[in-house]
């Protein structure tokens, strides 16, 4: 489990990293695409993220300990990447702010739909890039994935926790908000990838 917590951290400062890059920019369409660099390396060599791993629960046996570590591992990461922009970048501290008020202004029961609308497309970015024997389109495929959840506004928990830190709003409510997340997108993750395996058996 340790080799996975350090591919989690790794995993988890990719997105911190690419999340910052979305912030510096006014063009969102350009920012998706940038922060897809994150998730194509974190594919391409094999680390931990918890909304590319989390959907194989219910094919992989004994493996919520890997998921649980990847989802700690990423949370490390996050906040290690988020308080160096706090001191290096300030001014995103304050985009992030906004972005973080603008996902509060939202209820629950949104929250809970954008998440598991995430879950699905990073479900089929990742799967998709592993079944794909392409290398243009496994590239794509991950590319279209991010930029798909990113402009639609669906919620990344790992993306948030960015977010979240960055900008310091913990909270009770950011934090419930956040769980909530993370749960949203473990089920329609997990949702894609029951719906497979039904496929694939029959």
């Amino acid at each position: 489990m340790k080799n996975i917590f350090i591919k989690a951290i790794y995993a988890g400062m990719l997105i911190g990293i690419a999340a910052l890059a979305y912030l510096s920019l006014e063009n969102a369409i350009v920012g998706a695409t940038l922060f897809s660099f994150g998730l194509l390396v974190i594919v391409t060599s094999g680390y931990y993220l918890y909304t590319g791993k989390v959907g194989y629960l219910v094919r992989e046996k004994k493996y919520f300990k890997t998921v649980l570590f990847t989802l700690l591992g990423n949370i490390v990461g996050t906040l290690f990447i988020a308080l160096l922009a706090r001191v290096a970048l300030p001014n995103l501290a304050d985009k992030a702010l906004l972005l973080v008020e603008y996902k509060m202004r939202n209820d629950l029961l949104d929250v809970l739909i954008l998440s598991v609308l995430c879950g699905m497309m990073m479900y089929l970015g990742v799967e998709g890039y592993r079944k794909t024997q392409n290398d243009v389109a496994r590239v794509f495929l991950v590319i279209f994935a991010v930029v798909i959840f990113i402009l639609s506004k669906f919620e990344h928990s790992i993306a948030n926790m960015v977010y979240f830190f960055l900008s310091f709003s913990i909270s009770f409510k950011t934090i419930l908000y956040l769980i909530v997340m993370i749960i949203g997108n473990g089920l329609g993750a997990t949702l894609l990838c029951h719906l497979d395996n039904l496929a694939e058996k029959k």
